[in-house]
């Protein structure tokens, strides 16, 4: 088993994509990168706290490999938009990629890489690379918020 944790704005939306993956055993949203120890969802909400809302995933890297788990963060988000992920405003929602390990650090630059000259973007991309700090679980009523709502997508 391995671990990656993505930011690309409202972790709900982000994290049922992930969840849709053959080879995720396991994710938990929650909040990541910034000073205040055991964040709430309110705190992190007055972007103040210096955190990103994001996934942690789970996987198996015999079924899915990270590569593929890179794929599905950029294709969920618009990395080119600092601080903002459609309709939502502010650091909490900036596209971030925290690694925890040396290869994923490798991996994820050179996926920037490729999809910066890839000409799918018309603006360069503004996604953070920086090592993975302390994971603080969000609040149990976000944990797979839209699945149990019947939901796909948060903007509706």
């Amino acid at each position: 088993m391995a671990t990656a944790t993505f930011g690309a704005g409202c972790f709900w939306g982000v994290e049922a994509a992930f969840r849709e993956i053959t080879g995720v055993r396991s994710t938990a949203v929650g909040y990541e990168g910034g000073s205040k120890d055991n964040p709430t969802y309110r705190e992190v909400c007055t972007d103040t706290t210096g955190h990103a809302e994001v996934v942690e995933v789970d996987f198996d890297p015999a079924v899915v490999s990270y590569d593929r788990l890179l794929d599905v963060f950029w294709d969920n988000h618009d990395p080119t938009t600092l601080n903002r992920q459609g309709p939502d405003i502010g650091a909490q929602y900036r596209s971030v990629i925290f690694y925890h390990s040396p290869e994923q650090q490798t991996a994820a630059e050179a996926s920037l890489h490729r999809r910066a000259e890839s000409g799918a973007y018309r603006r360069p991309i503004v996604t953070q690379i920086v090592p993975a700090t302390t994971f603080y679980k969000a609040e149990d009523y976000h944990q797979q918020y839209l699945e149990k709502r019947g939901l796909r997508s948060c903007h509706l």
